[in-house]
């Protein structure tokens, strides 16, 4: 399902609000806030956890008698950025001085883990590819970086005219659809790309800035960022499997395209950006 920005939304200073009921599914969720400068948003996690992820400024979190300082980024182009993890069954303070646009991934949750603070600099950055599929992977939340009981979630950062989710894949281990990980793309760009989903929901889409693709199951990808144009997204993923994990199954179209890589040098362009900023 491809959701335009505008489209996502769940009211005022809420420009994305996808719910598991929403998406009709059971597990995954993403909701964008855009709080202005002295802002404050109180909510109730209830049986989700959530992460804090600021996508542009920074603030403050009050989750458990805890306060965390996110000193997050001026843009997703800008660095790698901190965040904070809440757990289920607790009330949550988002507040800021000087304005932040947040996203907060989130998943049904059963484990009650503590509420913490994920600093930018322990955040594992990896360039995935090579060639012309070069990208720059900011794995936060992937399951071998940090614990929570469902939630998977992970920023990739493609340079103009480079593809990534590519070759295309789905999270489907079993091979029987049981086990499939619901996913959410969520978009930042200030120009062209494209985004490819086939399965039940079939979708090719030119994607911007706060555009939502959803992913039940199937095979996605590419994410294209067209020549000139920086692209950004935001992968949400959760499913039933009693393990997190991000492993998946290719295309068999297209799986050759991996070994193809071991005759190419990366794009000298990813990294892209640092735990302390832009790297060129």
């Amino acid at each position: 399902m491809y959701l335009p920005a505008g489209t996502a939304g769940g009211g005022d200073g809420c420009p994305v609000e996808i719910t598991p009921e929403r998406a009709g599914w059971r597990y995954c969720g993403l909701r964008v806030h855009e709080l202005p400068a002295g802002g404050e948003i109180t909510f109730e996690t209830g049986g989700f956890e959530q992460l804090v992820l600021p996508l542009a400024g920074g603030g403050r979190v009050r989750c458990g008698g805890q306060t965390f300082t996110l000193d997050g980024r001026a843009s997703v182009f800008d660095r790698v950025t901190d965040f904070v993890y809440l757990p289920i069954g607790h009330t949550v303070t988002i507040s800021t001085d000087t304005g932040m646009r947040c996203a907060l991934p989130a998943a049904r949750a059963t484990r009650r883990l503590p509420a913490r603070y994920g600093p930018a600099e322990r955040v594992p950055v990896e360039v995935r590819g090579a060639g012309p599929a070069t990208r720059q992977v900011n794995n936060f939340c992937a399951p071998e970086a940090f614990e929570c009981d469902r939630l998977v979630a992970v920023e990739l950062l493609t340079p103009g005219g480079n593809w990534s989710s590519y070759p295309p894949h789905k999270h489907d281990i079993a091979g029987d659809g049981e086990a499939e990980l619901e996913e959410i793309y969520y978009f930042e760009t200030d120009g062209l790309a494209y985004q490819r989903v086939y399965g039940s929901t079939e979708v090719l889409a030119e994607v911007g800035a706060g555009d939502v693709v959803l992913v039940p199951d199937g095979y996605h990808g590419p994410s294209i960022a067209a020549p000139g144009y920086d692209l950004y997204y935001l992968n949400v993923l959760a499913g039933p499997a009693p393990e997190r994990t991000m492993a998946c199954r290719d295309d068999p179209a297209h799986h050759w395209v991996r070994a193809s890589w071991q005759a190419q040098r990366p794009d000298e362009r990813v990294p892209m950006t640092s735990h302390r900023g832009r790297t060129r």
